[in-house]
């Protein structure tokens, strides 16, 4: 049984390595955002306690989310394991977490924290940008469109780059998320569940690096 969290800076490949995962181990993707949306729409009793918070502007306390974790974690479909994405993200939300896992007998088995230097993140997030008119995503260095300046999906000419893909915009972003992994770092070394990964190679090496580390069990 892996029980997995995937920790690492925006632009460090979780979202690529976490579906090569799934589709290896058939693992649950649980994603906080996702989670909201499901329990808000199903109109659970915890969804519409985080409701009350969302519509207001507010932010949805830890308390209130982790409730909306446990409940999640106890579906039938966890039972192959589970990818956690964006839950913890504090070391108060990390140990809720050993709670919530120690009550449902289903703990932390992997902690996997993919390393990328800064400069190639500000790199690899800064080369995005997108079509105006439809809103489809481009990559510089990854996904450029077929045919130069112009759009795959609708044709259009015309491309722009949003404020929050700009280099020091992404550089302050980094640094934000940065200060918050650390201590979660820290708090799952201590546990001795962390293992590091380097995300600076290619996208097949770094899923090889984080295999060897699931096949370890």
């Amino acid at each position: 049984m892996i029980n997995l969290f995937l920790l690492g800076l925006p632009g460090a490949g979780k979202g690529t390595v976490s579906e090569q995962i799934v589709d290896k181990y058939h693992l649950t993707h649980i994603s906080t955002g996702d989670m909201f949306r499901e329990a808000m729409a199903n109109e659970t009793k915890v969804g519409l306690e985080a409701k009350s918070y969302i519509d207001k502007g507010n932010l949805v306390p830890d308390e209130v989310t982790a409730k909306l974790v446990e409940e999640r974690l106890a579906q039938p479909d966890i039972k192959n394991g589970y990818i956690l994405d964006g839950f913890p993200r504090t070391t108060v939300q990390a140990e809720m977490l050993d709670e919530i896992t120690k009550r449902l007998s289903k703990p932390l088995t992997k902690v996997i924290s993919l390393e990328v230097k800064e400069d190639i993140l500000v790199k690899r997030l800064s080369a995005r940008f997108m079509c105006k008119k439809c809103g489809a995503t481009y990559n510089k260095i990854t996904k450029m469109p077929k045919e130069k300046d112009t759009c795959d999906r609708c044709g259009s000419h015309e491309f722009y780059q949003r404020e929050d893909d700009k280099p020091e915009v992404v550089k302050n972003r980094l640094e934000v998320n940065e200060k918050m992994n650390t201590p979660l770092k820290n708090f799952y070394q201590a546990k001795g569940l962390l293992t590091t990964v380097n995300g600076e190679q290619t996208p097949e090496k770094v899923f090889e690096s984080v295999d060897t580390v699931l096949s370890d069990n």
